[in-house]
């Protein structure tokens, strides 16, 4: 068996510390653990019957988590319908535009948690909240360094400019300070106001540590020249311009000119008089050993990385850039400590090594989230086609499926899942085959949704399975309507006889038919069965004998028993139906339509009598059903007798 990367982490059961006998349950998505009768030797258990349930993730029961999960949702579809045959140059802009969106959607859910710990009054609901915040801002800044590196692909020269807009939206404290000091009476004295003026300095922020400068020097008249030379060298400080006419050779001569310019005012001691600008003049030729006293303003290793690189390698290569983090990785950190998860990830991302970004975030990160949206983006800029996995699905699609399988655990997320499933060519279909039927059908607007989805992708059998499921349910909730509706859409011929059987038995019972739309307009469904057949047959009967087209109704009504629809348990009842026709003054029934209705009831009084002697009836059921027979052949004899009349007298 392979060994795992990480121990996993160990859940602790509260019934499991006192040495009970646990069983559980294995779930999509979680586990249920309760305590079995069993009793160790010695065990002290108290036999409670209280059953634990362990999510695998508790992140999709969060709902403002749950807003990242649908907005990203429109993302992912949206980027599903980007035409594969656009040249590379024109979906460049697309993906990089898609790689925002989704670090927008992340850091709106961030600010919203901030806000929720920040107001909520309960302590462990506050640091719940916290830790989701930070598990957030790691993701951001995972996200935003891929992107620079992998999707936007940033060349020499651009690529420092994205990763100072990367370093300075992660290191928002300088710009707290910064108000602090200019709120008070005196910046220029507030005891943070060089702290600042140094953050700015760092993160290259030259024009605003520039202005933060002015307050100082107009205090210092006698040193004016001196922030006056300082001024200069940071206004002379030049940065790349990729949209300009400069060459990436001509911007590195002018960088270097620039640089032996404040190399030699460090030189000639230019700025000896003031400790805070000689440390400003130092942190600009790149000194490291000062950039490193200063690990409290630099705060992590990849800000001091893009520090050195700013004042140092300007015109760094892509692939230069695993050296320069490595080395900085090792000079910021303690010797004695072992990197954090996130610091490994980030230092993977510099060198490049897209596949171990993902495998460290899988382990480090408590969902499916991250990897399977990055993935699939990275994928769409055909980063990992080289990667498939040895178990049959490729990457992008393994992590899909396991993200897109946690959704269908949760009671409306679901939803969001069957597109996931779609976008997956090769096992989406068998896991959404699957999944589907796990999704409890508490509703009837539920199922109709469900059976909407297996329909739009011709999953027959799973439309079957749901309309059964809600057939019977309405069934043993006695809503025949819906039972048969269910039914029909399930095209279940022997589940539509018992439920039309069901129909005829409450119409015995009561007289009347319940549900008269869905029986006047089942239209061809009625040919599901025989006996839904004869349902709306009957049904059709009832409503020419209410319009008064009795001989249309009678001719119905002898077709029915002729052609054997008819169950003969419900012959009686027909025949019934005849007497009133039977006893109109105008004949309805001809003459071979009377012997017709002769020879039916002569074949229903002979099963009658031969019905074995066991299946004893009450007397007075008998006695009704004799007196009914006994009308029938009074009724038919007389109408026989009219009919031939009548018929006689116009062949006469």
């Amino acid at each position: 068996m392979e060994e795992v990367d990480v121990e996993p982490a160990i859940t602790n059961i509260p019934a499991g510390s006192n040495g009970t006998h646990l069983g559980f349950a294995w779930g999509p998505g979680d586990i249920l653990v309760y305590e079995t009768l069993y009793k160790a030797s010695g065990a002290k258990g108290s036999g409670c019957s209280v059953i634990h349930e362990v999510r695998k993730d508790e992140d999709i029961y969060s709902p403002i988590l749950r807003k990242l999960f649908n907005e990203s949702h429109h993302i992912f579809v949206g980027l599903q319908t980007i035409r594969e045959d656009l040249p590379s140059k024109n979906k460049k802009p697309q993906f990089v535009s898609i790689s925002k969106n989704y670090r927008s959607v992340i850091r709106a859910c961030m600010e919203e948690l901030r806000q929720v710990a920040v107001s909520t009054k309960v302590s462990d609901e506050a640091m719940q909240y916290g830790n989701q915040v930070s598990i957030l801002l790691a993701i951001e800044l995972i996200w935003n360094l891929c992107e620079v590196l992998f999707i936007d692909a940033a060349p020499a020269g651009s690529l420092l400019l994205h990763l100072l807009d990367w370093v300075r939206l992660h290191n928002a404290n300088v710009d707290e300070k910064a108000r602090e000091v200019l709120q008070s009476e005196s910046p220029a004295e507030h005891r943070d106001y060089w702290d600042v003026v140094v953050s700015y300095v760092l993160q290259g922020r030259l024009d605003e540590a520039r202005q933060m400068l002015v307050k100082q020097a107009t205090l210092q008249p006698a040193a004016r020249n001196m922030y006056k030379l300082m001024d200069t060298l940071l206004s002379k400080m030049p940065f790349y311009n990729p949209g300009g006419t400069q060459t990436l050779t001509e911007f590195d001569v002018k960088w270097r000119h620039w640089h032996e310019e404040v190399d030699r005012c460090l030189q000639d001691n230019s700025f000896a008089s003031n400790k805070h600008l000689e440390l400003i003049c130092k942190i600009l030729v790149g000194d490291e050993d000062t950039l490193l006293e200063h690990k409290e303003l630099l705060s992590t290793w990849y800000h001091f990385l893009v520090t050195r690189l700013l004042f140092c390698h300007p015109t760094v290569k892509p692939t230069e850039l695993h050296y320069y983090a490595q080395s900085c990785m090792t000079m910021f950190l303690d010797s004695r400590s072992v990197p954090e998860p996130l610091d490994s990830i980030l230092l993977s991302a510099f060198e490049f090594d897209i596949h171990q970004v993902i495998k460290d975030c899988s382990i480090a990160l408590n969902n499916w989230w991250f990897v399977a949206h990055l993935t699939d983006l990275l994928d769409h800029c055909k980063l990992l086609q080289s990667h498939n996995l040895h178990f049959g699905s490729n990457l992008r699609e393994f992590l899909l499926l396991e993200y897109a399988s946690g959704l269908f655990t949760h009671h409306s997320l679901w939803q969001l899942a069957v597109d996931y499933f779609d976008h997956c060519p090769e096992f989406g279909r068998v896991y959404l085959e699957l999944q589907i039927e796990r999704v409890p059908l508490d509703t009837e607007r539920k199922a109709l949704k469900v059976l909407r989805i297996c329909e739009q992708r011709q999953m027959s059998e799973q439309v079957r399975s749901i309309c059964k499921i809600m057939a019977m349910r309405a069934l043993r909730n006695s809503r025949l309507g819906s039972a048969l509706s269910w039914s029909i859409r399930a095209k279940d011929a022997a589940f539509a006889t018992l439920i039309s059987d069901r129909f005829l038995q409450d119409y015995c019972a009561r007289g009347t038919f319940s549900d008269l739309d869905l029986i006047d307009n089942l239209g061809p469904a009625m040919l599901l069965s025989d006996r839904l057949t004869f349902l709306g047959k009957y049904r059709e009967f009832h409503k020419l004998y209410g319009e008064k087209r009795f001989s249309e109704a009678a001719k119905l009504l002898l077709s029915l028993m002729t052609a054997k629809i008819a169950p003969q348990s419900f012959w009686m009842t027909l025949l019934t139906d005849a007497l009133p026709l039977l006893e109109q003054k105008e004949v309805i029934f001809s003459a071979d339509q009377t012997y017709e209705l002769m020879f039916c009831l002569e074949e229903l009084t002979s099963s009658l009598n031969t019905t074995a002697p066991g299946t004893d009836r009450p007397m007075q059921d008998e006695d009704i059903e004799l007196t009914k027979v006994e009308l029938l052949r009074l009724a038919l004899a007389r109408n026989l007798a009219m009919a031939i009349v009548k018929e006689g007298t116009v062949e006469a």
